[in-house]
């Protein structure tokens, strides 16, 4: 059986990487995105974060344990074995051995780049060597794999970020303010709803934070994209620093 090229185990590396991260970012939103965007006390956000990231990085170590194969190995034909037994996969612990070493990553590159027999560290301790996978599925089946890989991580964006910010301190002050604009009802009329997802961002730190949303109000008599710039004191509220339209005439302005 052939070794695996370096370029190969790369690409298989940055897809692992990709979805693993991608699966920890989606629970920590799923759950505790609105604890995350409110910046609430970091005593109760640093419990929130073990709970995912340390199984997070238990499944990162663990990813190649179901027969030397990973999601990014599949997609990329490749599997890791045993050097003395290549029809066999290492141990899980040799396994989770091997890839404890990608907290070292810069110089793992290096290695892999550098070495001829092409092996990384981790592969040299576990007594492992990554080759071709010469049973593996169609490469048409793999590539949809991929992008079904990618269009779920723009599906999360769009969803579930835009429900965690909705559900934020910083947008529901964002609405009231809107909701007390006499220029937007003159303009669009009685306020119906809002567009579904919101854009921008909220930077929270300790007790401050600063956010800048973009909202659709859908009124009786027409659209308003609004833009609203907010920030949080010592006070721990939110407060309006600046509406404006879209064409960027200002709705409301607090000066400080």
């Amino acid at each position: 059986m052939a070794k695996s090229s370096r370029k190969r185990r790369i690409v298989a590396f940055l897809i692992d990487h990709f979805v693993i991260t991608f699966l920890i970012v989606t629970i920590l939103f799923l759950f505790f995105g609105e604890a995350l965007i409110n910046g609430n006390d970091p005593e109760q956000v640093i419990p929130i974060l073990s709970s995912v990231l340390i199984p997070g990085f238990m499944l990162y170590f663990a990813k190649d344990s179901y027969q030397g194969i990973s999601l990014g190995k599949w997609i990329m034909g490749i599997m890791v074995r045993d050097e003395n037994h290549l029809s066999n996969a290492p141990s899980f612990g040799r396994l989770f051995l091997r890839n404890l070493f990608l907290i070292i990553w810069p110089i793992e590159f290096i290695i892999l780049v550098t070495n001829g027999q092409k092996k990384r560290l981790g592969d040299i301790v576990a007594k492992a060597v990554v080759l071709k996978n010469p049973v593996t599925s169609s490469k048409g089946s793999r590539i949809m794999a991929l992008i079904s890989v990618v269009m779920l991580f723009f599906v999360f964006v769009f969803l579930v970020v835009g429900s965690a910010i909705k559900n934020s301190d910083a947008y529901k002050t964002a609405i009231e303010e809107i909701e007390k604009n006499e220029q937007v009802k003159t303009e669009i009329g009685t306020i119906i709803s809002y567009g579904m997802i919101p854009s921008g961002n909220i930077i929270t730190e300790n007790e401050y934070g600063q956010a800048l949303l973009e909202i659709k109000v859908i009124g009786e008599n027409g659209t308003m994209p609004v833009t609203v710039y907010l920030e949080k004191g010592k006070s721990g509220h939110w407060q309006l620093v600046e509406m404006q339209k879209e064409d960027g005439t200002v709705l409301k302005s607090i000066s400080h």
